[in-house]
């Protein structure tokens, strides 16, 4: 992951090594949804074929939700006293998510990406509710359960449209 991240002077009674370690896990879903976020406007720009109209609206959609969770997920960094990744290069190097060619591209293979993304995600946060719990951080943990059912319903409806 990227180097080390400055810490700030919030204490909401974390110990100092809780707070690295979900503060590390929170920083690679953050860099996650920033290379997502790019991702998602990349096809919204690009998509073509016979389901241009459902998926362009759709994508909308989804790069919108993405943006505010970004905000959440940096906020929820700084809440537990570090600094969220800000750099687009630092997100790069930290995603485990790859950024799509800028090419034109059909729905049924966006859908297909996409899923797979989003079950990333999912893995994500399944970690980050753990690693949460075990250091009675119920205020990531419950952030972290919001998100992923937001990802398993993504995933099902990407999957419904045929991917």
């Amino acid at each position: 992951m990227v180097g080390s991240i400055e810490k700030t002077k919030v204490d909401v009674g974390l110990s100092a090594s809780a707070s690295d370690e979900i503060a590390k896990h929170l920083n690679g879903y953050l860099a996650n949804l920033q290379v997502l976020y790019v991702k998602l406007h990349n096809y919204h720009w690009n998509i073509e074929g016979e389901h241009f109209y459902t998926l362009h609206a759709v994508l909308e959609e989804l790069y919108n939700s993405v943006a505010e969770e970004i905000d959440e997920v940096a906020e929820r960094v700084l809440k537990i006293g570090h600094r969220p990744i800000g750099r687009v290069a630092d997100a790069l190097e930290a995603s485990s998510i790859t950024e799509a060619d800028n090419t034109g591209i059909a729905g049924a293979a966006i859908a297909k990406n996409l899923v797979a993304d989003y079950r990333i995600l999912i893995d994500q946060l399944r970690s980050l509710i753990e690693v949460a719990g075990k250091h009675d951080d119920e205020g990531s943990a419950d952030d972290a359960v919001g998100y992923l059912k937001d990802k398993e319903k993504q995933v099902w409806m990407l999957t419904a449209f045929g991917a």
